[in-house]
């Protein structure tokens, strides 16, 4: 978190009605949670010191650590994207490069924005080009010079494009040579080079396409490549003799182990022979029951000539129908029999590939991407998984977890109804965790034996609705669909829709919505290519559409499918839904008649959120999302009579949106969630300002406000949640509506007779903090005065008048001369010095004025009378 320092001023960032506003004040404050992380793509350690390394995580940045990974700091925070695919590090000079934009073509492998390099640890990072490769997945720098740089890039993930296979700098990044293009849908997937012989070197390509409703991982396109002057000319190799080449041919990782000794890894999309060839309709079954023949391993020893494929058996239960999600083998750097191969589960192999067994024991992801083998100990191997980082000394048998970082893929966020409430998500392959709203990251936890969130579902976790009136009945699940009652003191039932015609089954998205009726909590909105509706708790099920998508598309990924629900708090059965294909479909009985809403809205795009106003029952918010199409524009619209026409508000931003929410208190205020950050808007959307104060250049997928609390939730896809209170929002906003400058309301302090000593001898300093929030609304001079019940002046402080929001924090303390006219004016009053010879405001009543030469604005505060604690006698 940044800390508030005295009279920090702020640049300018919003302008509504003549006045200028920021909101650099209103820092937000991570809830975690850390345990279960999020999915790293890259590793770079230390050879002489193995207790360094960096982490790249897919939508996290990138983490570094010098203790073996018992602490991490996040290093990429000062870059503008935190989207990584590959790391490259010259451990002699210090230097990082980072490849921007996540390779494994998952549904939420965020864009990158070309190379970047740090020579100061991340304190700053210059751009070397290749802006549009957006995908890098392996970088290689001469040790000797490195102005000498190859890149291998895969490309965009969505659509065609030119900057894609691999590229070659001789002047550190400034100009690039393209030496390898085969053509605009085949790109680099990974590259590696001999360590003794860097004119050698190998690169993997891989012929893909992904739609919104297929993906297309293989091709006869995917192949080996080999040039033998350090990349400035390159030879397919993977026709050779022994090696597969045809349309099945998916990802390709490489593993070196001299300049003639490669292994590879294929994903092999080829059925099995005899297949059975049944094609299931269900999504999540057809991820897994699918006979391809999968992972196989190919080695030569002559450089490419000849390949042999070293597995005699399948590789059972490794990639399964999405082995375009991970491809990474690894070859040990003192035994080129031993390698491992990244997938489901982590394999390893002694007999250079003809047997494998399991080796991810308990604490470790089942879902892996890397690994790092100890050239000076062989049974050393960090592993980069779908849950961190962990490492182990004995080559698998135990394993250490390194999860102390906040880096978790939430896709959604929901907060339940109690006083203190309790704050839940769904994670990319980390399942749905529930915890408390006010968790500060710490390992405390450990020495208490239990951790402060819970897991309360595995897969992929997806939306969650907690029940108004019972916080212990939560409705949630995993992919495409797969929902559940949770009774948190009961049992758990499914309650996914099954359609009655087996040929034609219900279509769930990925992330599929549900939705409580805010007039009655035991009705239950789900969403498939219909909306259905339980009356009963999800137990029974009636359909209350027809199908509201532009129907099934044929492909290997659920297409026309329902993304978003919201229900008008002001009418039952008033009910708008959004679709993957760029539906709004509006019902204003229940279902007995639809309406489409959004043929003046832009086609074809992904619907990522509508909303109902909270204050006008004629009001809808639509957000859609081009992302899918490698379309990053940013789609905000209004309409103020139930979708007859419909006016953009989007103007500012830049991204594509995720999520928009209406302020609880003031349909002035709406956020957008954004896939690189999020955004407020104090006007109804006419302008909108940076809102991201405290988190990093990362995608937003999901907000809450818990009404009671005023709390604002924010759920990351990549740096977990946050929180920040919104009450000095709602009070700079009545403020600039009057044109006034402003003081904060105040919280009261809790006198402490530790003021300025240590509780304990090896305890820190207990030193008070008042926080004093102003915003100016003119640019005369303004003086900040506190004054206790005696109007005797405390503190006085005169400010050069910036319009905008200020913090200052005043330490309570006061001189001698303070002291004794406080004292002389109550004789009751005996005011303590501090063992660091400060002297400290006693119990009492306390006003702040701010005045500008005109104005005066007050507020009161109070120093209450301290609590008994353990350390009073």
């Amino acid at each position: 978190m940044k800390k508030i320092f005295l009279c920090c001023l702020f640049l300018v960032q919003f302008a509504l009605l003549g006045q200028e506003i920021n909101f650099k004040e209103i820092v937000f404050q991570n809830i975690g949670p850390t345990i279960m992380s999020g999915r790293v793509v890259d590793l770079a350690v230390n050879p002489d010191n193995p207790t360094e390394f960096y982490a790249a995580y897919a939508s996290g940045g990138v983490w570094y650590t010098n203790t073996n990974g018992n602490s991490f700091e996040p290093i990429m925070d000062t870059a503008t994207t935190l989207n990584c695919g590959s790391l490259f590090v010259d451990w002699n000079t210090k230097t990082l490069w980072v490849g921007t934009g996540e390779v494994n073509a998952s549904r939420s492998s965020y864009a990158g924005i070309g190379l970047l390099k740090t020579t100061n640890n991340g304190k700053s990072w210059e751009h070397l080009g290749l802006k549009d490769s957006h995908h890098i997945a392996s970088i290689w720098v001469n040790p000797k010079d490195n102005n000498e740089i190859v890149v291998g890039v895969t490309g965009h993930l969505y659509s065609k494009n030119e900057e894609r296979g691999v590229f070659k700098s001789l002047d550190g990044g400034k100009t690039w040579k393209n030496t390898l293009f085969i053509n605009d849908e085949t790109g680099i997937i990974d590259l590696v080079v001999a360590e003794n012989n860097p004119n050698i070197m190998y690169a993997a390509a891989w012929d893909k396409m992904r739609a919104a409703w297929n993906f297309k991982g293989n091709g006869k396109n995917s192949g080996i490549y080999k040039s033998t002057d350090a990349g400035s000319t390159w030879t397919r190799i993977a026709d050779a003799s022994g090696f597969p080449s045809n349309e099945g041919i998916g990802r390709i990782g490489l593993a070196l182990y001299d300049e003639n000794t490669v292994y590879a890894v294929v994903d092999n999309q080829n059925l099995r022979p005899n297949s059975k060839n049944e094609k299931t309709k269900d999504a999540n079954a057809a991820l897994f029951s699918t006979e391809i023949i999968g992972a196989e391993v190919y080695l030569t020893k002559d450089g490419g000539k000849t390949w042999k494929k070293t597995n005699t058996t399948y590789i059972e239960d490794c990639f399964y129908t999405y082995g375009y999600y991970f491809g990474d083998i690894t070859v040990s750097k003192t035994n080129q029999n031993r390698i491992y191969i990244s997938g489901v589960p982590l394999l390893c192999s002694n007999d250079g590939g003809e047997t494998f067994e399991a080796i991810n024991k308990e604490n470790v992801h089942a879902d892996h991407h890397v690994v790092w083998t100890n050239p000076q100990n062989p049974n050393h191997i960090i592993n980069a998984n779908d849950g961190g980082v962990n490492i182990s000394y004995d080559n698998g048998k135990h394993w250490i977890k390194c999860n102390n970082q906040e880096v978790g893929q939430f896709y959604t966020v929901n907060v339940d109804n109690q006083e203190n409430y309790k704050v839940y998500g769904g994670l990319q392959d980390n399942g749905v965790w529930v915890g408390p709203n006010n968790y500060a990251p710490s390992y405390e936890w450990q020495q208490e034996g239990k951790y402060p969130y819970e897991s309360i579902m595995g897969g992929d976790g997806m939306q969650v609705q907690i029940d108004a009136n019972n916080a212990n009945i939560v409705y949630t699940g995993f992919q495409f669909g797969n929902y559940f009652r949770i009774d948190r003191k009961g049992i758990t039932e499914r309650i996914t829709p099954v359609s009655e015609d087996k040929k034609n089954p219900f279509r769930f998205n990925w992330q599929t919505p549900i939705l409580l009726s805010v007039h009655n909590n035991d009705i239950v909105y789900m969403g498939s290519n219909f909306l259905h509706r339980s009356m009963k708790q999800g137990k029974k099920w009636e359909i209350i559409s027809p199908d509201l998508t532009n129907g099934k598309v044929e492909g290997n990924v659920p297409f026309g499918t329902i993304t978003s629900i919201s229900e008008s708090k002001f009418q039952f059965g008033l009910l708008v839904v959004g679709t993957d294909d760029g539906n709004v479909q509006l019902t204003k009985n229940s279902g007995v008649n639809w309406i489409k809403i959004s043929d003046k809205l832009p086609q074809k795009l992904w619907v990522s959120r509508v909303r109902f106003s909270n204050f006008n029952k004629e009001r809808i918010y639509v957000t859609m999302n081009g992302y899918r199409q490698d379309d990053f524009q940013s789609y905000v619209f209004v309409s103020d009579d139930l979708g007859q026409n419909w006016r953009s508000i989007s103007t500012g931003l830049q991204q594509a949106v995720n999520v928009i929410l209406e302020d609880a208190e003031n349909e002035n205020i709406l956020y957008v969630g954004t896939d690189n950050g999020l955004y407020i808007s104090i006007d109804k959307g006419e302008n909108w300002a940076d809102f991201s104060e405290g988190i990093p250049n990362v995608a937003v997928h999901d907000l809450v406000i818990q009404k009671k609390a005023k709390d604002l939730l924010v759920a990351t896809h990549g740096r977990s949640l946050y929180k920040r209170n919104l009450k000095e929002l709602y009070q700079m906003n009545t403020a600039l509506k009057e044109s006034k400058n402003l003081l904060f309301e105040i919280e009261d302090l809790v006198y402490s007779k530790q003021w300025g000593s240590k509780s304990y001898t090896w305890g820190s300093m207990v030193l008070p903090q008042l926080n004093i929030g102003f915003y100016f609304n003119t640019l005369n001079n303004a003086t900040l005065t506190i004054k206790n019940k005696d109007n005797i002046v405390v503190y006085q402080h005169t400010y050069n008048a910036v319009k905008g929001l200020k913090k200052i924090t005043f330490d309570v303390t006061i001189d001698e001369k303070t002291k004794k006219a406080i004292e002389k004016a109550d004789a009751s009053l005996k005011i303590h010095k501090g063992e660091n010879n400060n002297y400290y405001l006693p119990v009492g009543k306390y006003f702040v004025e701010l005045n500008d030469g005109a104005k005066t604005v007050k507020q009161p505060f109070e120093i209450k009378s301290e609590k008994l604690n353990f350390y009073d006698n």
